[in-house]
């Protein structure tokens, strides 16, 4: 049980202390509480009046006393038990806007106004989530589009003129007689094939056609291909009981999560081994990768501002990615001991999706 669910069990036993007043409002229950105070200390105050020729002014005075701090005490505790169920709440808003994001107001029963204030915060709380899970699908959704129109005009535009450039150096080059010329032509080509050789691979890391044409899997297989060779990292990458190609969204999902694992793995560790399984099962796919780096402080990394922040950025991409398939990811790692990550996400096949669209169309 977490700590959260151990905290609304204990404030549900705390509210069976009051069944007696659930159907009670707190208006009432405070008009009803200051009026038995009231009535009480008028009772008292009659009485005393009554008698006034029999006690001294010492006495008197100690029991005008302890009258006025007996009616503040009773008062403080009938208002205390009026007012709990509020304090309960606003307890539970409290550690909601420290960030227990998915902490939710209980509705005990012990007090109708406070159960209609919970269903109100629980209600406008599940109308925000949904509004930051539409606002992040929109936003990862317009980032893939981009990234498929940036390098389609690289790999269109850019390469073919590039293509086009090295064509006429080679036609220049044989035409020269010079030796020296020949030399700076060679170079000049040289420079311009490592140019092009760069912008597609730039095109492919941006949106790579395999992962449209061929799925994930070889899409994965190749990326891993060309980021051992850049980076001198081993990669052993292991794929099992994959039967029919997914939906693009979770592919697209789990090859962004794969590539910006391997590429902090890269840039922030001193890793020089990885590991990336990825298994279907139990209608899910779960991959895990792990690295035998430095590791670091993952809670300090998402709030560290300014140098984490790139990389703090790249961890939220993640999560929120998994997050919008109705997966989890959890990241495991400490400074020293290196990282893990796992990711679980259900299936969808992207033949399930063809059907739908296909009746729908009927």
């Amino acid at each position: 049980m977490s700590d959260s669910e151990m905290k609304e069990t204990k404030a549900q036993k705390s509210y069976k202390l009051l069944e007696p007043f659930s159907n009670i409002p707190v208006f009432y229950r405070v008009l009803v509480a200051n009026s038995v105070i009231i009535f009480a200390g008028a009772t008292g105050g009659t009485w005393l009046a009554t008698r006034l020729n029999t006690f001294s002014y010492v006495p008197l005075l100690i029991f005008v006393t302890l009258g006025w701090l007996v009616s503040v005490a009773l008062n403080f505790v009938l208002l205390q038990i009026a007012f709990h169920p509020l304090i309960e709440l606003e307890k539970v808003m409290k550690r909601i806007q420290s960030g227990e994001r998915t902490l939710r107001a209980p509705t005990t029963g012990a007090d109708p106004l406070a159960d209609q204030l919970a269903t109100t915060l629980n209600t406008m709380l599940e109308a925000i989530d949904e509004a930051n899970r539409q606002r992040a699908a929109q936003i990862i959704n317009a980032q893939e589009e981009e990234r498929k129109r940036v390098a389609r005009e690289l790999h269109d535009e850019t390469s073919q003129v590039l293509t086009s450039l090295l064509i006429s150096l080679a036609i220049l080059e044989e035409s020269v007689t010079s030796p020296e010329a020949r030399e700076r032509i060679g170079e000049t080509r040289q420079l311009a094939h490592q140019t092009l050789r760069a912008i597609r691979s730039l095109s492919i890391d941006l949106r790579p056609s395999a992962l449209d044409d061929l799925g994930l899997m070889p899409a994965l297989r190749w990326y891993i291909k060309e980021y051992q060779q850049k980076y001198a990292i081993e990669v052993d990458f292991q794929g099992s009981n994959f039967k029919e190609r997914f939906t693009s969204e979770i592919e697209t999902a789990l090859y962004r999560i794969v590539q910006e694992s391997l590429t902090n793995v890269a840039r922030h560790t001193t890793a020089n081994k990885v590991s990336v399984t990825m298994t279907e099962q139990d209608n899910a796919i779960t991959t895990i990768i792990s690295d035998n780096g430095k590791g670091f402080d993952v809670d300090a990394m998402l709030k560290k501002p300014g140098i984490g922040q790139e990389r703090g950025w790249g961890l939220v991409g993640m999560l929120e990615r998994a997050k919008l398939l109705d997966g989890n990811l959890r990241i495991d790692s400490k400074p020293g001991q290196g990282t893990t990550i796992y990711i679980h996400i259900p299936v969808r096949l992207a033949s399930c999706d063809k059907a739908v669209t296909s009746s729908i169309a009927d």
